[in-house]
């Protein structure tokens, strides 16, 4: 592919990518899935698995999915992407991402072992600290995690005792 086609196959890929975020925004959970598929694959084609942008448009995808709890599917991507994003460096910004949102599939999917929600709770005591350092206290990936440890803790503190 020369380069020139290459960088307009790059431009209407993050295209898509912005459009699927629209569908988002507008609550079409199912057209941004769609969507997103299509930019994952086009990415992984064109830059291939091991690169920043396609780390980044596998979360995305992988939120989506989860977003329509399709739990399996969401851990597949996630899974696949996890040695790919940890190569980046435990402080970089899509590894935090990705290693939450895995960590948000895994105990909020309800056929979440209670060994999945251990890992949920220890990914997330993991990444509280990396994100407050790296983010700060703040920033809103950081909030979000620290809302995701408490929520994993409370399904965790469930399953032990039953009650759920």
């Amino acid at each position: 592919m020369s380069s020139t086609a290459s960088a307009l196959l790059s431009d209407i890929l993050a295209a898509q990518n912005n459009l699927a975020c629209t569908y988002e925004e507008l609550g079409n959970i199912e057209s941004a899935l769609a969507t997103r598929q299509e930019v994952y694959s086009g990415y992984l084609r064109l830059k291939g698995e091991s690169h920043a942008d396609t780390c980044l448009v596998a979360d995305n995808y992988a939120k989506s999915l989860g977003e329509l709890q399709r739990f399996e599917e969401a851990k597949s991507v996630l899974r696949k992407m996890m040695p790919v994003v940890r190569a980046l460096g435990e402080d970089h910004f899509q590894t935090i991402k990705m290693r939450w949102r895995y960590a948000e599939v895994l105990y909020r999917d309800p056929g979440a072992t209670l060994d999945d929600i251990r890992e949920a709770v220890t990914t997330l005591e993991e990444l509280e600290p990396i994100a407050r350092r790296v983010l700060g206290g703040t920033h809103p990936d950081t909030r979000g995690i620290e809302h995701h440890l408490r929520t994993a803790r409370a399904a965790l503190c469930a399953r032990e005792s039953g009650t759920s």
